[in-house]
């Protein structure tokens, strides 16, 4: 992640690019502002830290320039002691935060860390935002064939037609940013924004000003930013109870049907609690008009080694290796792995089994082992052995038909199965040739 420092006093330069360097930050410095903004565009991959007094264009002229070009880009501004109402009506501008000179190098790490954590996943989300515009390729991207994926993919196309708000909820890890991309892409508003706002990635002052906008002259704000289109809130548990009855009173002024619609995003996993326990009960219900609940991993059955054949080729093209094969004992293990992390956790598990098969090391048996000992060591309830089978057979049949292009022939001969065994068994399990050419 870059930093961009702009500061007109060259050891302040030095002195900030040497510690953020040292935290491991690709730093870049500028004498000026307008310099930075040469070099500075609406997807910069990074954050902003500057001084406010500087000569020429000061830090609130260049806060101002940089929110009209990307008003999602983190810029975090140093003054002295004398300047801290300015940068207290910075933060209302959309400044990400500031510090107070002489400030702890501690505390300007802890700032950069944060900030490029919501820039990371501002940019990732716009990346998303970009690729799935087609809401065809973004259902594709839901993948499994189990009767739980089979009836999200039903409520995502039934629930993207509608005008009512939403709320996704579901365990870590399961995919629910990528269903409130679904639900705007495959509905009416697919042609509008799609604005992405976290409830948890800054504080309440900035979250206000982000969310409903300064009093002042500043970026637009998400509600307005969104008009016509969908304002999805991530994390909507962390929403501060003021700032839950300003949302209300918003979505109350829209009336029905709603001009924004809100898909809220519930990421609480604390036991025993529910989004319902932790927001006011009038919102909650505005918010909960409609619901989806997605699935956890483990409950997902054969599309656990349907999902990790597709990644680690994924993976392996990106490497540019061989991917690694499953014997019976460890997809039996992927099956029975309790996958606390969901889809995520998997992707993990792909990519790193990926990467040892490359150095000739290691079994996808040991990485799971690993996991167990890093995390909770249970599985899941068994399954019938018939559930096993199915599923590895399946994984059998889909790896050979991907690794020879859709060849019966090959596939035939290398699985000693005759045509109309392999032909039945390929219906059995929803595998079409077409899909390998």
């Amino acid at each position: 992640m870059k930093i961009a420092i702009v500061d007109d006093e060259q050891d302040m330069r030095q002195s900030v690019s040497q510690w953020l360097a040292l935290s491991g930050y690709d730093t870049e410095t500028f004498s000026c502002a307008e310099d930075a903004l040469r070099a500075i565009g609406a997807d910069y991959p990074g954050i902003v830290v500057s001084d406010i007094k500087m000569p020429g264009m000061d830090g609130i002229a260049f806060l101002k320039r940089l929110m009209a070009m990307d008003n999602s880009l983190p810029v975090i501004l140093i003054t002295g002691h004398g300047d801290v109402p300015m940068a207290v009506e910075a933060m209302r501008l959309g400044a990400y935060d500031f510090l107070e000179k002489p400030f702890n190098p501690g505390r300007m790490g802890d700032l950069a860390r944060r900030a490029a954590q919501a820039r990371q996943l501002t940019l990732d989300n716009r990346a998303l935002r970009r690729e799935l515009a087609d809401g065809s390729v973004l259902m594709k991207k839901l993948i499994g064939g189990s009767s739980a994926m089979e009836r999200l993919r039903e409520d995502i196309l039934d629930l993207g037609q509608a005008d009512g708000h939403v709320l996704v909820d579901g365990e870590t890890g399961t995919g629910k940013t990528l269903v409130a991309h679904a639900l705007h892409a495959v509905g009416p508003r697919a042609g509008r924004r799609f604005v992405l706002l976290s409830c948890a990635a800054c504080g309440e002052e900035a979250l206000a000003a982000r969310l409903f906008g300064p009093s002042s002259d500043g970026p637009m704000p998400a509600t307005v930013e969104a008009r016509g289109g969908t304002l999805c809130l991530e994390d909507i548990e962390a929403l501060p109870p003021a700032l839950q009855a300003r949302l209300l009173a918003f979505i109350d002024e829209q009336g029905t049907p709603a001009e924004t619609r809100i898909v809220a995003v519930s990421n609480l996993q604390e036991p025993g609690k529910s989004c319902e326990d932790v927001l006011r009960s009038d919102l909650y219900f505005r918010l909960a008009a409609m619901k989806i609940l997605l699935p956890p991993l483990r409950s997902r059955g054969e599309d656990i080694l349907t999902l990790f054949t597709h990644l680690v080729e994924q993976f392996a093209e990106e490497y540019g290796c061989d991917a690694p094969t499953v014997n019976a004992q460890e997809a039996a293990q992927l099956l029975q792995a309790p996958w606390p992390g969901n889809v995520r956790q998997l992707v993990n598990v792909a990519e790193r089994a990926v990467l040892q098969s490359r150095r000739g090391a290691g079994t996808i048996a040991s990485l799971l082992m690993a996991e167990d000992e890093a995390g909770d060591p249970t599985t899941t309830e068994g399954k019938p052995l018939k559930e096993y089978v199915d599923a590895f057979e399946r994984m059998l049949i889909d790896n050979a038909m991907r690794r020879h292009k859709g060849s019966v022939a090959s596939v035939m001969e290398e699985l000693c199965l005759p045509r109309r065994t392999l032909n039945e068994k390929m219906a059995k399990y929803g595998l079409s040739r077409s899909d390998y050419l």
